[in-house]
């Protein structure tokens, strides 16, 4: 991605790529098709992002109101989804401000990931008076899971779900790439920057997680103090253990949620990057509303309909919780097909023909681009397996029928009405 983000640095990002690789015969629908997966996707990774953290908030009150099991105020399902329209406001709020503060917010960001993430792998550890083995963290499958699979490599596979989930929107790099100096450098060294300091950052912080996990029923029980949330519970133990009181476990929480709120500002940013530019080109119902910008050339209309559409995807969670976590596998899903499109493209239509730009891979870039489009191909169909057993409708996977119905509406929409008129990103400047 970082090598097709140089010679083509634009907010539109991967359905501009997609247009500009597929050939001229493929270009449109092409165009057409990673766009809605790219957008849909980076929605659900608002809404996911966004509404973890409101639950992450009602177990912080929870375990500070006394926990579960001393009479601690557990919200309904209504007032979470408050705290989260709450959350998307100010998300919206912050969004709306110049340029100059979204920059300030990002640099927050990465500096408030960065020290926190070196905070907690220190002192977690250093508080609890039981840690697991190496052997515990690097080798041990839960197998007495409840959900009936005991297969090891079934549940490693079934597990990189939330692995790849992590590590999605680092092209709102690609994305930002109109606001930024020297894109055709700084775009590219974003995205790979941001994927490398989240895989080490990241594996530093869930082995310093997992050495705290020393009983995975009590940690998943509906019965402990945060009420199954095992994060939360660890850290709550671990400091009541220690010092017979959770507050420091709650700090700990805080930090999390602080690292979570930021990360929700720059979704929503993504978001009306994204949205700007597919309106700009027409794709979107009414576009003339999306991309209009202010006198600080801000989209505010497109921020705030990020807003709303995460609001509505959300609602999902008032009738069935195990839809609502369809979101994590459409945001996940969603935006790794849409990177993989113009990826695919780049090493079959447009392999001899691609032009480098400044940031390129040399002659590795087209076994790197197989090995990306291969690897999405498989988890495409590792994550819409099972996730219990036997399969029943409070737990069924409907991460097949999210993504094929986004399959379905963007081929089908094509087919019966953009392909009439959508002709790809509208070009000002010739790039040949």
């Amino acid at each position: 991605m970082a090598e097709i983000c140089s010679p083509y640095p634009t907010s539109g990002g991967l359905y501009y790529w997609s247009t500009k690789l597929a050939g001229r015969e493929w270009a449109s629908v092409a165009s057409w098709v990673t766009g809605w997966f790219n957008i849909v996707g980076q929605w659900a990774t608002a809404t996911s992002v966004d509404f973890s953290l409101a639950q992450l908030i009602q177990v912080i009150i929870l375990l500070a109101t006394g926990g579960t099991n001393s009479g601690g105020y557990l919200a309904s399902k209504y007032v979470v989804l408050a705290i989260y329209g709450f959350i998307l406001i100010l998300h919206g709020l912050i969004n709306s401000l110049p340029i100059h503060w979204l920059s300030w917010f990002g640099q927050l960001g990465a500096f408030w990931n960065a020290a926190g993430v070196f905070v907690l792998v220190i002192l977690i550890p250093s508080v609890a008076k039981e840690r697991s083995s190496a052997e515990f963290i690097f080798t041990h499958l839960n197998t007495d899971n409840g959900m009936g699979i005991h297969n090891k490599a079934y549940i490693l596979g079934v597990g990189l779900l939330m692995s790849n989930y992590c590590m999605i929107g680092y092209d709102t790099s690609a994305h930002m790439t109109e606001e930024t100096k020297n894109a055709d450098r700084s775009g590219p060294i974003g995205i790979v920057t941001s994927v490398v300091l989240s895989n080490i950052f990241g594996w530093i912080y869930l082995v310093t997680l997992t050495s705290v996990v020393t009983d995975i029923p009590y940690l998943l029980s509906a019965d402990n103090d945060a009420g199954g949330y095992a994060i939360a519970q660890a850290l709550y133990t671990i400091f009541n253990q220690r010092y017979g009181s959770g507050v420091g476990g709650l700090v700990c929480l805080g930090v999390i949620a602080v690292a979570m709120f930021l990360c929700g500002v720059a979704c929503i940013t993504s978001n009306s990057r994204m949205g700007y530019a597919f309106s700009r080109d027409g794709a979107m119902p009414y576009s003339h509303l999306w991309h209009r910008v202010n006198k600080h050339e801000v989209p505010l209309n497109i921020v705030w309909l990020s807003v709303l559409v995460a609001f509505a995807m959300a609602l999902t969670s008032l009738g069935s919780q195990v839809a609502f976590q369809a979101m994590v596998s459409i945001a996940t899903l969603g935006l790794y097909i849409s990177y993989a499109l113009p990826i695919f493209f780049r090493v079959t239509t447009a392999r001899k023909s691609f032009v480098r730009g400044p940031f390129h891979l040399g002659r590795y870039g087209v076994i790197i681009g197989w090995a990306a489009v291969l690897w999405v191909a498989f988890i495409t169909v590792l994550f819409s397996l099972p996730v219990a057993y036997p399969v029943g409708k409070d737990v069924f996977n409907y991460t097949p029928v999210a993504v094929g119905g986004v399959l379905l509406l963007s081929v089908g929409s094509w087919v019966f009405h953009a392909r009439f008129w959508f002709k790809g990103p509208i070009v000002n400047v010739d790039t040949y």
